[in-house]
């Protein structure tokens, strides 16, 4: 047996156990378990394939695992079977590799339970796969009750189905050609329809474009916010919630430099990183400050802007083939908890405003709570202001990352 394929499967199921704790990303957890195990880059990616392939596939892994084992199963051997059946019915990895390296994960007391449902699983595999149609929607596309049923007084029941589908594949890499510096000769992807400077990317990420700044990677839904904000050279532009800096950079860009940007976070954290973009992107010097929108901004920043974009927190379920684990952490309350911290960000950022500036209010939610109606209610207590634009995104619909943005004047 390969020590370090055996290293793997072990990283994935302690990454798993890891994750249950609630304390970690799983993106965060694949670095992690990657630079302590000294994984090849080869290894790396086998690690996040089985990672989230479990956590896209979790209820039907779960469903699988009711089937093939009758009886009570503890939590770190569930695991140790979510990975192992994970690469046999759904990766498509050697039966011989997937039993035994898995087996060898789990504790010496159960690798002759895990062994046996495995082969039984192999035994079994056309017929367990033959039923994913016939299964309930949110069990063959491992998603919560509550949301599916969410987006299926939202969008539809075929909708919802497509968004589910949408959200188990993996996600795409789009670039965008940085406007600020010359462009390379070759570019390693396939332009965007709609959305001018995005890229689809083409084989392996070219790491000499990214550390230049030549490109950067961002999904094209990102650009309607920044569109609708449409910053002038010259303008004082605010970017409330500016880190990783994707966004901000848009607003450099078309601002010319960062030199009018202000950016903050309410994460000092995130903020060298934010520093680092806009100086790898050529973007100059923005200024750049810590601060929590939950509270009343500084007095001296009280109308001294032209535009202000607020990319506010959301739940994230626009973009959860991105981030597959959002689908199990977020609760149904959790989203009007999101919306309360919502409306206290553009109350605390209206005061921001120059006369007659406007606000662009983002998320890449698509939730109507946290976009729309969110922004019908402050305008209800804002009789001053009015919307003058509003663009959203929808996977199923626009194949992109979901996203909304409303422009506030």
């Amino acid at each position: 047996m390969s020590a370090k394929n055996f290293h793997v499967r072990q990283a994935a199921v302690s990454a798993l156990r890891a994750w249950a704790k609630g304390h970690d990303y799983a993106e965060t957890l694949i670095e992690r378990h990657a630079h302590r195990r000294m994984l090849s880059s080869s290894d790396r990616g086998l690690l996040q394939a089985i990672l989230f392939g479990v956590l896209r596939n979790r209820r039907l892994l779960d469903h699988w695992i009711s089937i093939l084992r009758q009886g009570k199963i503890d939590s770190e051997t569930r695991d140790v079977l979510r990975v192992g059946l994970c690469q046999i019915l759904l990766l498509g990895l050697p039966d011989h590799a997937a039993v035994n390296e898995t087996v060898e994960a789990g504790k010496a007391n159960v690798r002759g339970l895990v062994n046996a449902v495995l082969r039984r699983a192999i035994t079994q595999r056309q017929s367990l796969i033959d039923e994913i149609p016939d299964l309930p929607a949110p069990v063959a596309h491992s998603h919560p009750d509550w949301l599916s049923n969410r987006w299926k007084t939202a969008f539809g029941k075929r909708e919802a189905v497509a968004l589910m589908e949408w959200n188990n594949l993996p996600a795409s890499t789009y670039f965008r050609v940085n406007p600020l510096v010359k462009p390379p000769d070759e570019l390693p992807g396939t332009p965007v329809d709609g959305a001018p400077g995005f890229y689809l990317l083409e084989g392996p990420l070219p790491g000499a474009l990214l550390a230049s700044g030549a490109i950067y990677i961002q999904d094209p839904a990102t650009r309607h916010a920044v569109d609708l904000l449409d910053p002038q050279p010259g303008e004082r532009i605010l970017d409330a919630c500016a880190a990783p800096g994707g966004k901000a950079f848009l607003i450099a860009a078309a601002l010319g430099s960062a030199e009018n940007l202000l950016c903050t976070d309410s994460n000092e954290k995130r903020l060298p990183r934010l520093r680092e973009n806009l100086e790898r992107l050529h973007a100059g010097q923005a200024t750049i400050a810590v601060h929590d929108w939950t509270k009343p901004a500084p007095t001296e920043w009280h109308g001294t802007f032209d535009g202000i974009l607020l990319d506010v927190p959301c739940s994230n379920t626009g973009v959860i083939r991105r981030r597959v684990d959002v689908r199990w952490r977020l609760q149904a309350p959790d989203i009007d908890k999101i919306a309360v911290t919502q409306r206290k960000i553009l109350e605390n950022a209206l005061p921001c405003l120059k006369p007659g500036g406007r606000l662009v209010y983002s998320t890449c939610s698509i939730e109507a709570e946290e976009n729309l109606g969110q922004v019908e209610k402050f305008l209800a207590d804002h009789p001053e202001l009015k919307l003058t634009a509003t663009r959203d995104a929808l996977p199923f619909r626009d194949h992109t990352d979901g996203a909304f943005a409303a422009r506030i004047e």
